[in-house]
């Protein structure tokens, strides 16, 4: 099984892209690639995520560029068919942990509590995203699980910012954290594409 940490090579941001339109998610994935980051994670939330997705493999080539909000095959195949270089989901069940196990490309799954994280582990993800992170517990979550789950690391998303991000990544068993805050939707709205630069390089600082 392809490992998500070794396709991150080292870098600790999950920075996550939400696009209105192909442009725009071109337009981010070009300002994140100017503050160094080399992986971007496209979630599947809105109509034109997908071709989001392949204008962005396409215009910023240098970037590995992967899919989120993976609930089902049917979107699963559609991220892999629009050239996907990895899969993240926001939760687990056992259809879809067997439907990702022929995946060809890394896997993140996304846990909450202690029950979706020995499933996802059962399948052989030692590498899960617990997303909501601040709702499931957090930092003091995260610190308890290490005793039990020795092995899994995590990458924490969703009130994950600015602020806390030092707090999970000085945890054993976080090895990077995923969040929108890099690219606040204002940002995007304005086309300030300085601004998530900017918010970017301060998150790898």
């Amino acid at each position: 099984m392809n490992r998500f940490s070794e396709l991150m090579s080292g870098q600790t941001l999950l920075p996550i892209i939400q696009a209105n339109t192909p442009q725009q998610g071109v337009q981010i994935a070009r300002a994140m690639a100017n503050a160094g980051l080399s992986l971007v994670e496209v979630v599947l939330r809105t109509d034109a995520s997908l071709e989001a997705l392949k204008a962005i493999k396409k215009e910023v080539p240098e970037l590995i560029v992967g899919a989120g909000t993976i609930i089902n095959s049917e979107i699963l195949q559609q991220a892999l068919d629009a050239g996907s270089d990895f899969i993240v989901t926001p939760a687990v069940s056992e259809k879809l942990l067997s439907e990702l196990v022929d995946c060809q490309v890394p896997v993140l799954p996304g846990v909450s509590n202690t029950g979706d994280i020995l499933l996802a582990y059962e399948f052989g993800y030692d590498e899960q995203k617990l997303f909501p992170a601040s709702l499931s517990g957090g930092v003091p979550f995260l610190s308890s699980l290490s005793s039990v789950f020795q092995s899994v690391r995590f990458c924490p998303t969703g009130g994950v910012n600015q602020q806390n991000r030092r707090d999970y990544l000085s945890l054993n068993n976080v090895f990077a954290v995923g969040g929108t805050w890099v690219a606040a939707k204002q940002w995007v709205e304005q086309e300030d594409w300085q601004a998530i630069t900017n918010a970017c390089r301060e998150a790898l600082s």
